[in-house]
């Protein structure tokens, strides 16, 4: 029997993953009694539908090389929002305007936090915050 990845290692990779591979505006927001579907939902943005696709790549084989299982990804051939499963931690990788289209984090995230978001993303400083 082989130990399975754990949840915050996934989430510290996929992190490292798109901080190397120079992702905008990376967001973790920790699921934890909001939904069962994942422990983490991490956000970043892409440049362009080409760095968005990248992206996605880098973190199937960041995780491949941490030894952690496959993640599997929708919505590469379009590349406007890449949508990454990797089993406990889920990752949403979108092109700038895609992203504030969406605006998936009024979903996830409580008000205190959009606030601070929200003032750290018109102040133009590249937020590095979690959820």
């Amino acid at each position: 029997m082989t130990d399975l990845p754990n949840p915050e290692d996934m989430r510290d990779t996929i992190i490292a993953s798109l901080d190397e591979n120079k992702a905008e505006d990376i967001v973790t927001i920790a699921l934890a009694g909001k939904s069962s579907i994942a422990d983490y939902m991490i956000i970043a943005t892409g440049r362009s539908s080409r760095h968005v696709v990248g992206l996605s790549n880098h973190i199937a084989e960041a995780l491949a090389k941490s030894g952690m299982h496959k993640a599997k990804f929708d919505g590469k051939e379009n590349g406007d929002w890449v949508l990454g499963d990797a089993g406990d931690v889920i990752v949403h990788i979108f092109r700038d305007e895609v992203r504030d289209f969406y605006n998936i984090e009024k979903i996830w995230c409580d008000p205190e936090f959009l606030d601070k978001y929200n003032a750290q993303k018109e102040s133009s400083k590249p937020p590095s915050v979690d959820a």
